[in-house]
């Protein structure tokens, strides 16, 4: 199994599925610990509450089956809420334990709405580049991508940002630390950037 795309009830999946294949790389849909780790690429999308999606994973042995897939060294893309479980704690309805592959916080926007900034952050935004990360390669410079997001992570070691992107702010839209990639942004939403985003997770 190449690309296994991790279903625990919080993302569409589909759409994720159809972006890889339109690069040309056909993507399963998994939701057991044996599959994870039986991938050799692991995607973990989402969409929803930092507080839920931990209790999911770790009820159904997913959230070990992870780290043990990243402690192989094998690649990992997170996804929006994928990027978020990877810190150590999440601020969402509480404070929750995350997987903490990435030492760090996941933390509620603090926008001056004055300035015509709402939350969630909606939309296209620009990336800023940091740091290297073989999602970016043959990207152009300054592309835009699409965000739906109210939390953003925090990390505790900034070598571990590959891009940021501004929104009241410099905020984190992107990790990588060796074989860990994250996007807060959505690159099945983000048109030919996202795809390319995609196709390069996919040939690694």
């Amino acid at each position: 199994m190449s690309i296994a795309i991790l279903d625990y009830g919080m993302a569409n999946l589909r759409s994720v599925q159809k972006a890889f294949a339109q690069v040309g790389f056909a993507a399963d849909i998994i939701a057991q610990p044996e599959h994870i780790d039986r991938a050799e690429k692991l995607v973990l999308p989402g969409v929803g509450a930092f507080k839920d999606a931990i209790a999911t994973l770790r009820q159904r042995n997913l959230a070990e089956a992870i780290l043990r897939h990243v402690q192989r060294g094998r690649p990992f893309l997170g996804i929006c809420l994928g990027l978020q479980l990877l810190v150590e704690v999440g601020y969402e309805d509480g404070e929750h334990r995350g997987l903490g592959v990435i030492g760090g916080q996941c933390v509620r926007f603090d926008v001056d709405q004055t300035m015509g900034l709402k939350v969630p952050h909606m939309g296209w935004n620009q990336l800023m580049v940091k740091n290297p990360s073989p999602l970016l390669r043959d990207l152009p410079a300054g592309c835009n991508v699409y965000f739906v997001h109210s939390y953003h992570v925090v990390p505790t070691d900034g070598r571990v940002i590959a891009t940021e992107t501004d929104y009241g702010g410099a905020f984190v839209s992107s990790i990588c630390r060796d074989n860990v990639m994250a996007t807060q942004f959505h690159p099945e939403k983000s048109q030919k950037i996202g795809l390319k985003i995609l196709q390069n997770f996919a040939s690694i």
